[in-house]
């Protein structure tokens, strides 16, 4: 390009950049935006998620111009229209399976770094309830999406799920009736999930994305050490221990990209189907509303879920433990209320149940993965004990206890886990014999967690000395 075209093209985006502010957006939110200079690889999740989220809606597009909202025609749209007759067509859909699927991993992990570092904590509170609401659209738009290839396991898993609704008092069957647009799923409720899935999710998930990104951008992003780089900042008031977000991270989530794109690729090319966990095999039949599977299962993403809504026999109850996990994860800032923001420097019990907490989540997955029986079922109920104390006993550790209050802590949270298999029992659920089964799951890890920091009260110590500037740390911690 000689010196005129180069003048000519610097005109015509001074042009632009006096009516649109591209060039001042590109500097204050990416260039010379001050992000911690000691991001591990637990913050490349957040960009790889929205790459994802990209990529989510152009192969939905493509899908879209060639699906058939009906159910005499949407299976063989997706399987032979898409799948063989149209160019790339089969690529494309694969891309949208295993995205699907990406994007649940790299949320949950997302998710799970602000967890570890505090990223809930003030003033980030809003930032991560507005995360929260990303995850409930997203699940929403993976439900919606299960339906649309009008398989065997989706139509009978979206049956299953749209009755759940109907135990909600009062409004639940008007609910569900609205959903299926009928009292059995069939054209109305195929139009209402395509509308939404296609339209309407995408239109919110990207909304709250952008907002979500404008709170972080207010605030400033966390870090591994829960240190806040503008308390400390210099002459000029950038922060001492900030660094450009480019080039630097630009760079590193670019290599990160590059990783990311080798893994997602082999699926896509050699196992789409996730060896069954990506999709069923009763999908690749088309629906068949007089046969039941002898299985009804979702997706991998939602079987902790599934466990925990069948893990209780009462409909309704189902639905409020099912609730209850997301209200957990809303309240984390009024449950954990220790100054200490990251988890490198609190205390050793404190890591344990941390750790936990994706620990129990997966083995509820692996719960629901199995067959509908009823030790199944009490399983799945005392493994979400356990998931919901991970989360309840959070409070015990925002400050030093007593031995005394320790030792309360552990018969309240065991009398508590008692009086919930009582409950069971007297409702006839399930017999006491069934149930000591498993009963020893969740009281065994709160006697363990409380045993020790009775025994060995140091394990309940955060660390004293806090850094007042960034440290290194280590790749992953």
């Amino acid at each position: 390009m000689n010196n005129i075209d180069q003048s000519r093209a610097k005109r015509v985006f001074g042009w632009f950049d006096q009516r649109l502010p591209i060039s001042s957006l590109w500097r204050t939110q990416v260039a010379e935006y001050p992000a911690p200079k000691n991001f591990n690889l637990w913050y490349i999740f957040g960009s790889l998620a929205l790459l994802v989220l990209v990529m989510q809606l152009a192969t939905g597009l493509f899908l879209a111009i060639h699906y058939q909202p009906n159910p005499h025609l949407a299976f063989w749209s997706v399987a032979r229209t898409i799948q063989r007759d149209s160019h790339w067509g089969w690529l494309i859909r694969d891309m949208h399976i295993v995205g699907a699927s990406a994007f649940f991993v790299l949320v949950y992990l997302h998710m799970y770094r602000g967890i570890m570092y505090g990223s809930y904590k003030k003033p980030r509170e809003l930032l991560w309830l507005i995360g929260i609401f990303i995850y409930l659209a997203l699940a929403a738009e993976a439900f919606l999406g299960y339906l649309l290839p009008w398989g065997q396991m989706s139509y009978w898993g979206s049956a299953v799920v749209t009755n759940f609704v109907t135990a909600i008092p009062g409004i639940g069957k008007p609910i569900a009736q609205w959903l299926r647009g009928s009292f059995v799923i069939g054209l109305p409720t195929l139009n209402r999930f395509f509308v939404f899935h296609v339209f309407l999710m995408p239109v919110l998930l990207l909304a709250l994305v952008l907002v979500h990104l404008i709170a972080l951008h207010q605030v400033g992003s966390n870090n591994p050490d829960g240190v806040e780089i503008h308390d400390n900042t210099n002459e000029s008031s950038w922060p001492r221990d900030g660094i450009p977000f480019h080039p630097y991270y630009t760079v590193k989530d670019l290599f990160g990209v590059s990783v990311f794109f080798v893994v997602f690729f082999w699926f896509v090319f050699y196992r789409p189907d996730g060896w069954g966990f990506l999709l069923d095999k009763l999908n690749y039949t088309p629906a068949n509303i007089l046969h039941t599977p002898s299985d009804i299962h979702p997706l991998w993403f939602f079987l902790p879920f599934y466990a925990m809504l069948r893990g209780v026999p009462n409909k309704l109850y189902g639905i409020m433990a099912f609730a209850g996990s997301f209200a957990l994860l809303a309240c984390l800032p009024l449950l954990d209320r220790n100054p200490i923001r990251s988890i490198r420097y609190r205390s050793v019990l404190y890591k344990l149940n941390i750790l936990m907490m994706p620990a129990s989540f997966l083995w509820l997955g692996y719960v629901a993965h199995g067959f509908a029986t009823e030790h199944n079922m009490v399983y799945g109920l005392h493994v979400t004990e356990v998931f919901y104390a991970t989360f309840l006993v959070l409070p015990f550790f925002n400050k030093r206890r007593a031995i005394g209050a320790t030792v309360a802590w552990l018969v309240a949270t065991e009398a508590v886990v008692f009086l919930i298999d009582l409950w069971m029992y007297s409702i006839h659920a399930h017999g006491w014999a069934l149930m000591l089964l498993t009963d020893w799951i969740p009281a065994a890890y709160l006697l363990l967690l409380f045993g020790l920091a009775i025994l060995f009260p140091a394990l309940t110590r955060d660390t004293q000395h806090l850094p007042e500037r960034l440290t290194a740390g280590g790749i992953f911690h």
